[in-house]
């Protein structure tokens, strides 16, 4: 078989390349004669138009009139290996289809009231392919689609794969921007310009060792309008959703590598997937993505009262932290605003056997509930690290318990790199019942109240092979990975009902499927503060608009001290700092100096004073791509606050989604009044370097 990253960008390289049905294009980029569109479906926002081979092209209306965003191009196909021979690779894409019927009918279901489409028509080859496209109202431009294909020949077909929703949007020379659900090693930005030759796979499944899984969506835009495909299966699957780009445009398309045999008058359906056109950037999808996944079942919880508080983590000391240095720090954590005290790494033997280290700890578990005793004797709530699902070579689990490990189809176990560990099978039960009696114990006896669970490998994992697992197929430990999530979630809250659960699959993007078991989530080791942004905005849009996000420690933002990206998005804010001694490692510069002191107790002072994660983040207000400077916007209490990020910035910043009366302009950094505006004269001349946060008052309420 040819590699699967080969048959992607070939297939990709034909869906832009493909022959073009229209002719006589208008300034809109339609066919004039309707001859040219044999089927269509779509509703006020958004058409997917067929020729006569089933070709399609999306069009939009997102501005009131007909715009082709991409032309006919084959968006759906199956791949058939043709080989005789498994050393020589060979397969072919079956693109053309020849129209032979549509109909359409009312629906009603989980999503609201909709109308599906059936589309339908037939290879050369005697394959049969039916198209599957409802529209529902709650979810205008949204379309949900499938396909299922039919072997009408008299052998055997191996099919090697298939695509769906394959589109590719037309350049306008303005350049595209995109959002990539996947995970990558190098923790590159989920939000990237789009160049000539960009080519990004967008596998679901493993892309390293130990980085996996993410959310499955790709959405790339222009200015005016954008496009994006993914699936909306109730668990992860192992697809991609390349991103390639040419000189054709940016196409994006949603496939599979499934292998299977299809016998003679048998036929298959390809995964649920869903197309839609939007404004702005990517907010708007993701938004939607996760409302039509509510109403099948999947849904972050409301986060507690606490999941919205300061946090403070004794990282700054490192693993090698003694108790008399967090004991002696906490009155400080307290003095400053901050609510939480979190013990990070070092407090065990091993990730696996979770032994308490005698050496911080002699006294074992009664030591460790006199900590929290301590946390909690200081008006701190306490909160504790594990990394679960990893295993270190010599620990009493792995020599005791190998049963439990995650293998390959040539039986090697699947290295975690970051702690030099093996993983844990997910799907396993004994796996969950271990881990399901430490976190109890956690909540349970030692009386945390919120769990920091950490580690890139936690995003997703391979497929397992261990035999004594008896796993019905390899993918089991793929997609029951969430249910391992639920488990834990669902221990903690029965232990403590107010628990925070925070989940940090360090620098992946995160797995859509895990964040029902969540209710807070961080930044997760952000290289930049444009990713303490970006994730923000990402994350709001997936777990909804007053999600518990935080900006992770602040010392791992731009300079380590730019607070400013976490307060203006309404991300909760945290620190690592250390007091009064040094922390350590190769980056222990983190003591709170006096000067530091100040500035920290400021914007802590302004976090706790208007608690922005509370409010409702205005994701649709901004492009993050083509808006400048960088704009977010959140509401609460009747107020709308801004926040403008660039390096250097003069000129005129807008006001967007104000309501109706005259609203008085601060900025609450500095405290410094400018100016009024309207919806209708929502511009005001600024200057300013690095950020801008200000906040719009309707006239007669208090600053």
């Amino acid at each position: 078989m040819i590699p699967h990253a080969h048959i992607q960008r070939r297939s990709l390289l034909k869906l832009m390349t493909g022959t073009i049905v229209a002719s006589g294009l208008g300034h809109a980029g339609l066919a004039f004669g309707a001859d040219m569109v044999a089927a269509s479906a779509g509703d006020k926002v958004m058409t997917l138009e067929f020729d006569q081979r089933l070709f399609g092209r999306i069009v939009s209306r997102l501005n009131g009139q007909a715009v082709a965003l991409s032309d006919f191009a084959p968006s759906e196909t199956v791949t058939l290996n043709v080989s005789t021979d498994p050393k020589v690779p060979a397969t072919k894409t079956i693109d053309s289809f020849s129209f032979t019927g549509k109909s359409q009918a009312a629906v009603r279901d989980v999503h609201g009231k909709g109308v599906k489409h059936t589309i339908s028509g037939a290879s050369a080859e005697g394959v049969e392919k039916t198209l599957n496209i409802t529209f529902y109202d709650r979810y205008p431009g949204f379309a949900l689609i499938s396909a299922t294909y039919r072997n009408r020949t008299e052998a055997p077909l191996e099919i090697a794969g298939w695509r769906l929703g394959g589109h590719t949007l037309k350049p306008t020379g303005t350049g595209f921007w995109s959002w990539s659900g996947s995970s990558h090693a190098d923790r590159r930005d989920w939000v990237q310009p789009v160049g000539l030759e960009f080519n990004q796979p967008n596998f679901m499944g493993m892309n390293a060792s130990d980085y996996g899984s993410g959310t499955p969506v790709v959405d790339v835009w222009r200015p005016d309008a954008g496009i994006a495909v993914g699936h909306i299966e109730l668990t992860p699957k192992l697809i991609s959703l390349p991103l390639l780009a040419t000189s054709a445009g940016a196409a994006i398309a949603l496939d599979s590598a499934d292998a299977q045999i299809l016998m003679p008058g048998d036929s298959f359906t390809t995964l649920d997937g869903f197309v839609t056109v939007h404004r702005r950037d990517y907010y708007a999808t993701l938004d939607t993505y996760r409302k039509v996944m509510a109403d099948r079942g999947l849904a972050a919880p409301k986060p507690t009262e606490g999941c919205y508080e300061a946090i403070w983590c004794a990282w700054g000391y490192d693993r090698n932290f003694t108790i008399a240095e967090i004991e002696g720090t906490l009155a400080k954590v307290k003095d400053m605003g901050l609510k939480w005290a979190v013990i990070d790494d070092g407090w065990q033997t091993s990730e696996g056997d979770w032994y308490i280290d005698a050496k911080k700890f002699p006294r074992s578990d009664d030591d460790m509930r006199a900590l929290v005793k301590s946390i909690r004797a200081a008006g701190l709530k306490p909160k504790l690290w594990i990394a679960p699902l990893a295993v270190d070579p010599g620990t009493d689990l792995l020599r005791d318990h190998t049963d439990m490990l995650l293998l390959d189809a040539n039986g090697a176990v699947q290295n975690v790199t970051w702690w030099n560990a093996f993983y844990l099978c997910p799907a396993y039960g004994p796996t969950r019942d271990y881990t399901q009696k430490l976190v109890h114990k956690i909540i349970a006896d030692w009386g945390y109240e919120g769990l920091k669970l950490d580690g890139q490998h936690m995003n997703g994992v391979a497929p397992c092979h261990n035999p004594a697992h008896n796993h019905k197929h390899p993918n089991e430990s793929v997609e029951q990975t969430q249910d391992f999530w639920k488990m834990v979630f669902d221990t903690a809250i029965a232990a403590n009902p107010n628990a925070v659960v925070e989940f940090c699959p360090c620098g992946t993007s995160y797995a859509f499927h895990n964040l029902p078991y969540t209710n807070q989530v961080p930044a997760s080791d952000p290289l930049t503060s444009w990713q303490v942004r970006l994730k923000g905005k990402s994350l709001k849009a997936l777990m909804g608009a007053d999600a518990a996000y935080a900006g992770d420690h602040v010392e791992l933002s731009d300079k380590g001290r730019d607070f400013a990206s976490s307060v203006g998005i309404g991300a909760v804010i945290s620190t690592k700092f250390t007091w009064p001694h040094e922390g350590r490692g190769k980056d222990a510069n983190f003591r709170l100096t006096a000067e530091r002191e100040t500035e920290w107790r400021k914007w802590i002072d302004i976090y706790n004073a208007r608690m922005l994660p509370k409010g409702q983040y205005r994701g649709e207000l901004y492009d993050t791509g083509f808006d400048k400077p960088e704009a977010h916007a959140v509401e609460k209490d009747g107020k709308l606050y801004y926040a403008f990020y660039a390096d250097t910035w003069r000129g005129p910043v807008e006001l967007r989604g104000l309501g109706k009366g005259t609203y008085r302009v601060h900025d609450y950094v500095n405290d410094k009044a400018l100016g009024t505006v309207t919806a209708s004269t929502n511009r005001i001349e600024v200057a300013f370097q690095q950020s801008l946060l200000i906040e719009a008052i309707p006239a007669g309420a208090k600053v």
